[in-house]
């Protein structure tokens, strides 16, 4: 329903929820997504913590609204550069800007799970088309592998890489490659744990940026 369209009840529950969210954000900022209360956020907005639950049935509920957003958002941006053209060295500068312009969004996705919580499947498949626009970007580097494949299709033929297991596809390695030691490198940088130790953290992220894409040329 467009918001034209929408009744003004249904407006004011649109605007409630967002605001519910904006504080959300700000407590996760201050003390981490696993102290999350709703009863404080209902004590900012000046209403009761039951008052509250009718915008949102509880914790799980807000967090995954705010996992969904944070995922839809990563989601957007690589098909925005997907849509111009972008490679995967595109990929990822676009992946540290995104990190780097709200890091509690970015620790909330990638960082400790928040216990006790467990993602819905619509949030699972969202990162999957996260991964699959990398992988139709690492499909086409230069080592004869230039046909994109669905997300799905790699994990469906190599689920496991022990025997028997055949081994997975050459743009499948570079992917999962590209996203751990990429992340590894985010979300140190993004901790503080580089503080202090003397050296450019956009620098470190673009050697082992290039240190990827080099490793796929032929003879590297």
């Amino acid at each position: 329903m467009s918001e034209a369209a929408a009744t003004p009840r249904e407006r004011y529950r649109s605007q409630v929820r967002a605001e519910i969210k904006q504080h959300a954000w700000a407590q996760i900022a201050d003390a981490g997504a696993s102290a999350l209360s709703l009863n404080a956020i209902a004590k900012r907005l000046g209403m009761s913590g039951p008052a509250l639950y009718r915008y949102f049935a509880g914790r799980d509920e807000l967090i995954t609204e705010l996992i969904r957003d944070a995922y839809r958002s990563l989601a957007d941006t690589f098909h925005a550069a997907a849509a111009d053209g972008a490679d995967v060295t595109a990929l990822a500068h676009a992946l540290r800007d995104w990190a780097l312009t709200d890091p509690q969004r970015y620790f909330l996705v990638y960082g400790t799970p928040v216990p006790g919580y467990h993602a819905p499947d619509d949030v699972t498949g969202i990162t999957q088309e996260i991964m699959g626009v990398l992988l139709d970007a690492c499909a086409t580097l230069p080592d004869g592998a230039t046909a994109a494949v669905p997300f799905d299709a790699h994990l469906a033929a190599h689920r496991q890489w022990a025997d028997p297991h055949p081994a997975p596809s050459a743009a499948l390695r570079r992917a999962l490659a590209f996203w751990t030691r990429l992340h590894g490198a985010l979300s140190l940088e993004l901790a503080g744990h580089f503080t202090g130790m003397g050296f450019d953290p956009a620098r470190l992220y673009a050697a082992e940026l290039d240190e990827l894409t080099g490793a796929a040329r032929p003879g590297a």
